[in-house]
């Protein structure tokens, strides 16, 4: 029973080590530009279709569940202040945590989770490189950076897709829609929604490097180490967009 417990607490002490170790790291020479870069473009071009595939449906139900809800009160002139917020500051964070738990750190786990299995970690360490400055540091900048990016192109599908559907598909005004895009949402919210997004793309690069780093046995852990990737970044998101969603408000209400 005590294993039980200790396996657990084990994995999460570890997992808090090495972030610690990351974030030491991050301010470490030489800087791996090139690794940097690479990363970067990798996650962005697994990510880049799935997120635009994913915000179009978002956005519809956002804005199609929000229109009727304005309508039923007298106010669909106010559609374009619900539509902004909506996008700013839910569906664009919550694409991103989709997206980049699902496909980016994914993709990053199986890349580590490879190296380690054939030992190309541990003959870093021989060679008295360190893998976390070598690897993991640019890896969470990448998938942190790319996350911003995601959560502004989700946010401009958002407000441009919540036109389109209302102006065309529900009759709203236009001009009162696009005067209504300020009335909720302004520099604050925009301001939460990127802090939500760069914490999202942080927090499943390191659950990614941390499980890829970790893994043991063959080719089967690898893929097991992926699937854990998804459910642990999904559970840790989901809790800081909780998190700071609730202490974003009371700061931008006051």
């Amino acid at each position: 029973m005590d294993d039980l417990l200790l396996v657990p607490l084990r994995a999460v002490g570890g997992f808090f080590a090495m972030a610690g170790e990351t974030f030491k790291a991050m301010g470490r020479r030489p800087f791996q530009r090139r690794e940097f870069v690479d990363q970067a473009w990798f996650v962005a071009r697994v990510s880049m279709v799935p997120t635009v595939l994913v915000a179009i449906p978002f956005t519809v139900l956002v804005v199609f569940t929000i229109n009727v809800l304005l309508r039923e009160i007298g106010a669909a002139d106010l559609s374009g202040a619900g539509t902004a917020l909506g996008a700013v500051t839910q569906v664009g964070p919550m694409v991103t945590v989709l997206i980049v738990a699902g496909a980016g750190a994914t993709a990053i786990c199986a890349d580590l989770a490879a190296r380690t299995i054939r030992e190309e970690i541990d003959a870093m360490k021989v060679l008295g490189i360190n893998p976390i400055h070598r690897l993991v540091v640019p890896r969470v900048l990448a998938s942190t950076v790319v996350a911003l990016l995601l959560n502004g192109l989700v946010s401009t599908i958002g407000i441009v897709g919540g036109f389109v559907f209302s102006v065309f598909l529900q009759d709203v005004n236009p001009g009162a829609f696009i005067n209504g895009i300020t009335l909720l949402t302004g520099f604050g919210e925009l301001m939460l929604s990127q802090l939500k997004a760069g914490l999202f793309g942080m927090i499943a690069g390191l659950v990614a490097c941390f499980l890829g780093l970790n893994v043991k046995g063959g080719a089967k852990s690898v893929g097991d180490a992926v699937n854990q990737t998804v459910v642990f970044a999904f559970m840790a998101l989901f809790v800081v967009n909780v998190l700071v969603t609730a202490v974003g408000v009371k700061l931008t209400a006051g």
